[in-house]
């Protein structure tokens, strides 16, 4: 037995001895073919620049509010009302039994006196719940940005130290921006970007509370972020959304007819693909509401009017069909709370207002009509599975045999 285990190893020796050689040989080769290829620091600065831009720039979408900053309508409001802060948590690849269990304990959070049934009022607490779980995410949020732009930490943010961070988060030497503007010299900045900066100067004066002085507090930088946390900011918001900059106003009288080529922001097909999705910061540019007679009020022609987009031809009419259809339906339901055919700024902010306990109350209501099969005024855990995608944007199969073992 020990002779054959020697044998063995007499015919192995030299291979063994070759392989540290080999490793050896492996590594040098790997290091060079590392040493090689450029390492690739071009796009580890792009997303370092595009993370400190979304960290200063007011974000285009605000969970929790009716519409978005150019004026579309939220499309994702009913979860977000209804998921809070659980927002992500059903994805279409999720496991559907785990999902469906996940969505009878919401419905039990919210049947609040447990007969297995959501009023009106039970579904009103629970939107007004989530959405105060938005408000604390943009304030926690708004705090980690505030210190991000004050790099002396004195609690007060002033303009000039925004405006260098924001163009150094478009690729200008920080630096150089910072010594231009202590000179007092012009700074060279594309037409874009020039105008964005317009637009966030007149946003900062707004969230610049009395008596001004271009300074912003932590709380002032949180409402010029969010303007939903503010009053006066709310109402600069539907302003600047009712406000006619000219541009599409004056186009929709020679833009194409419907189902047209037409160029846009956001606009999806009936598969619900984004034809072509919004630039960051296009809220800060433009308005999609128009208030083409400049009266500062909008009839339901202004309202429902088509925006200039892009999509494809057999898709076109469907998208302008359902465009005027959603639309005209929130203006004369729930925006046009006198029902005379127009809205007025005040009904616009009051709608647009998420701590509004009117508005909350109108919501659970229409949110309980869309899945209301047996007409009770209420919602049921088979009506709330059958029609989960309404409620958490995912579809959730084989509903009715679920709802018994789900319980």
């Amino acid at each position: 037995m020990v002779w054959s285990w020697v044998a063995m190893a007499s015919r192995w020796g030299p291979l063994v001895g070759l392989a540290p050689r080999c490793l050896w040989l492996l590594g040098a080769v790997l290091l060079m073919d590392a040493s090689a290829r450029p390492a690739n620091h071009s796009s580890t600065r792009e997303r370092a620049a595009n993370r400190e831009e979304n960290e200063i720039l007011p974000p285009d979408h605000l969970n929790g509010v009716k519409l978005e900053m150019d004026g579309h309508l939220n499309r994702g409001f009913h979860q977000e009302v209804f998921l809070g802060k659980d927002l992500g948590g059903f994805e279409e690849d999720v496991e559907p039994r785990r999902s469906r269990r996940k969505l009878m304990v919401i419905f039990s959070k919210v049947d609040v006196n447990t007969d297995r049934k959501i009023s009106a009022k039970e579904m009103q607490r629970w939107i007004m719940e989530k959405t105060a779980e938005h408000f604390q995410e943009a304030m926690e949020e708004s705090k980690t940005h505030f210190r991000a732009v004050d790099p002396d930490g004195d609690g007060h943010v002033s303009w000039d130290e925004y405006k260098v961070k924001f163009l150094a988060s478009k690729g200008h030497s920080e630096k150089e921006v910072a010594d231009a503007i202590r000179l007092n010299e012009e700074l060279k900045v594309d037409e874009e970007t020039q105008e964005v900066l317009e637009n966030l100067k007149d946003r900062w004066y707004q969230a610049d509370s009395p008596p001004a002085d271009l300074l912003l507090t932590e709380e002032e930088f949180l409402s010029f972020l969010h303007p939903e946390h503010s009053r006066g900011m709310l109402r600069f918001m539907v302003k600047e959304i009712v406000r006619d900059l000219g541009e599409a106003g004056s186009s929709l009288a020679g833009a194409p007819g419907p189902g047209d080529q037409r160029q846009g922001l956001g606009i999806a097909g009936k598969s619900g693909k984004v034809l072509r999705e919004p630039q960051p910061g296009c809220g800060l540019i433009r308005s999609r509401l128009t208030d083409q007679d400049g009266d500062k009020q909008l009839s339901l022609p202004e309202f429902v009017s088509l925006p200039v987009g892009t999509v494809e031809n057999q898709q076109g009419q469907d998208i302008d069909d359902n465009w005027v259809k959603d639309r005209k339906k929130e203006f004369e339901e729930l925006i046009d709370s006198n029902h005379d055919g127009i809205v007025t700024a005040e009904e616009l902010e009051s709608y647009m207002d998420p701590m509004n306990e009117y508005n909350a109350l109108n919501e659970a209501k229409q949110m309980i009509a869309v899945a209301d099969e047996n007409q009770n005024h209420h919602l049921e855990p088979e009506e709330v599975l059958k029609y989960s995608e309404f409620f958490t944007g995912s579809k959730l199969v084989d509903y009715a045999r679920s709802v018994h073992e789900e319980f």
